[in-house]
């Protein structure tokens, strides 16, 4: 069975995020969805909401049986060696995502020359959006809807009101 990891903030988990997990359904029999916790990025959810928002997105699309998802911290190769997997997921949405991926994935093939790293374009539809600038334009008031699953804005909305 070919695993892979799909690693990232996913702070929130946008509809970009959620077309490369789809596409990877065709690619591999098991997506581990791991989200990361990173100490220099400010997240407006918790490593656990996040998580948890993850989980009822794949329950919600039917993806339940195809990905699961874990939280780690520390190398993205440690992580992929203790789940026995071999080849992480990245979505490049423009050439500035490609040069810092192609550095991360020197790296982690340098640290582990067993890792592969698959580079999958984002769709059109979605290339010139990103976690942070859905969180920016939905603070200052815009519509995300197009690029948010319901469940995810539903959130967006109860941590505004929150504030």
């Amino acid at each position: 069975m070919k695993t892979a990891v799909f690693p990232g903030s996913f702070d929130p988990l946008t509809h970009g995020h959620l077309d490369i997990l789809l596409r990877s359904h065709t690619l591999f029999d098991q997506l581990v969805i791991a989200v990361v916790s990173n100490p220099n990025k400010q997240c407006t959810f918790t490593l656990q909401e996040r998580k948890i928002m993850i989980e009822e997105v794949l329950k919600e699309e039917g993806l339940s049986d195809f990905a699961t998802v874990k939280e780690f911290k520390g190398l993205l190769v440690h992580f992929l060696k203790d789940i026995n997997a071999k080849i992480i997921i990245r979505g490049i949405r423009a050439l500035s995502d490609f040069e810092f991926e192609f550095r991360a994935a020197r790296m982690n093939n340098h640290l582990d020359s067993n890792i592969e790293t698959l580079f999958l374009l984002s769709s059109a539809d979605y290339e010139h959006i990103s976690s942070s600038l859905i969180k920016e334009v939905f603070h200052l008031g815009g519509n995300v809807s197009h690029y948010v699953p319901k469940s995810i804005l539903d959130r967006l909305i109860q941590k505004k009101e929150l504030k």
